[in-house]
């Protein structure tokens, strides 16, 4: 024991209790014919949890951690506090980037055995503890090799460096059970045309993706191969912009049937759209996988990776990933840090059950929604007329039979509602 969270006991369902706890998150609860821990399946994010130092863009780090530092002792330290939390909080999952676990060393064999060694640890942490792996990825965006992207760069070597990068990150994901691998492409996109071959990088980006899935199949991976959605920050334009351009990418490379997508409330937000059209469009289009559930500071214009707090934004979240028959090998990642004053070994586990508790609040709501048909019957209404052998008929007809059928029956349509204020008073008496 690292006594890093000193006395604190793990946390339990307790509805009327005063210390840290969960007041609305059941684990064993019956939601919909299954436990609400294996539908909202929780997984926390090591590296906003354990690397983070508490800076922001106008200053460094704020907190004080044992385990900060460049070297393995820490790296294990680091490893020791994580599952100390995991058992707390009673998590099932946790998630990680290779540079989030250890340091980096002088060449990239130094990083790969440091790497290596501390998934070593994690595999003996994993057979006396709960928490498994819900997925892990790599850091192609930190170290300055990165500075004009990993797959997209116009150095052959850094695509090297990377491919080399995910294939140790990928064998550890398979090696500890992991349930997917992600990529995410933080700078997998460009600052100006005026030194960019977009039609090349995202050439390159395309047999990237094909050399990951390949392999994944190589290893007998049976996980999911994930790309998280990622606008504007750090690079002005990117290549994995948002689900819709992340789903036409796939179909030029002939992958929409082997890789889904991670999409994060704070990503969805920067594209200009909400969450829930993120999910719902990853729905439609069968590619949805797993999500990061954050929020942003919607007076700031960039990233700000807060935990969630809005139970009606977490409702119709979840509405949507139950829509689409619930996760599977995703889950609920919390892609969350704490704010830089936020100093305290309590404020990990209370930043963390506090979010659990919005999201099994906005989860119930769902459910509710979904199982009353409360927002299903007054859709099927609206779009009723389309099931008339006509209207269904009119589909593979062309415009000149159309035009008659108008012409001949006096077609004259009159507008009709979308009672959009009745359907978010219905949300607001469900959350």
């Amino acid at each position: 024991m690292t006594n890093f969270f000193g006395d604190l006991a793990p946390l339990t369902f307790d509805p009327e209790g005063e210390g840290p706890c969960f007041r609305h998150y059941d684990p064993d609860e019956i939601v919909l014919g299954k436990r609400m821990e294996d539908h909202l399946r929780f997984a926390v994010a090591y590296w906003h949890s354990f690397a983070f130092e508490g800076g922001d863009p106008f200053g460094g780090r704020t907190f004080d951690r044992p385990w900060f530092g460049e070297d393995m002792e820490a790296a294990r330290r680091k490893a020791d506090v994580a599952f100390e939390m995991f058992d707390l909080l009673n998590v099932p999952f946790f998630c990680f980037h290779d540079a989030d676990i250890r340091p980096e060393g002088a060449s990239f064999t130094e990083s790969l055995r440091n790497f290596e060694e501390i998934i070593d640890i994690f595999e003996r942490k994993m057979e006396t503890s709960k928490t498994r792996l819900l997925w892990g990825t790599a850091n192609l965006f930190s170290n300055r090799r990165f500075m004009a992207g990993a797959a997209t760069n116009p150095d052959p070597d850094v695509f090297a460096w990377s491919a080399a990068t995910v294939k140790a990150c990928m064998d550890a994901t398979h090696r500890l059970k992991g349930a997917n691998y992600v990529l995410w492409g933080g700078r997998e996109g460009y600052e100006t045309l005026l030194n960019t071959d977009m039609g090349r990088e995202r050439e390159h980006a395309g047999r990237f993706l094909c050399m990951v899935v390949d392999y994944a199949k190589k290893i007998g991976f049976e996980g999911s191969i994930l790309i998280e959605p990622k606008p504007q920050e750090p690079t002005k334009h990117q290549y994995d912009y948002d689900v819709a351009t992340i789903y036409g990418f796939l179909k030029d490379f002939g992958l929409e049937n082997e890789v889904k997508v991670n999409i994060e409330q704070g990503h969805a937000i920067l594209a200009g759209h909400s969450f829930e059209h993120e999910l719902a469009l990853a729905r439609e289009l069968g590619v949805l996988g797993s999500i990061d559930m954050n929020r942003n500071d919607y007076q700031s214009g960039w990233d700000t990776d807060q935990f969630p707090n809005n139970v009606p934004e977490t409702a119709l979240a979840y509405y949507e990933v139950l829509r689409a028959g619930g996760f599977t090998t995703g889950g609920t990642n919390f892609d969350a840090r704490l704010r830089r004053q936020s100093l305290d070994p309590e404020d990990l586990i209370i930043g963390h059950a506090g979010a659990m508790d919005i999201c099994a609040r906005g989860f119930k709501a769902a459910a509710k929604m979904l199982e009353d048909e409360a927002l299903e019957a007054p859709r099927r209404e609206r779009y009723a007329g389309w099931d008339k052998p006509e209207a269904q008929a009119m589909l593979s007809s062309d415009l000149a039979s159309i035009s008659e059928r108008v012409i001949a029956e006096g077609i004259d349509p009159q507008p009709r509602s979308g009672r959009q204020e009745y359907l978010e008073d219905i949300v607001n008496r469900y959350v």
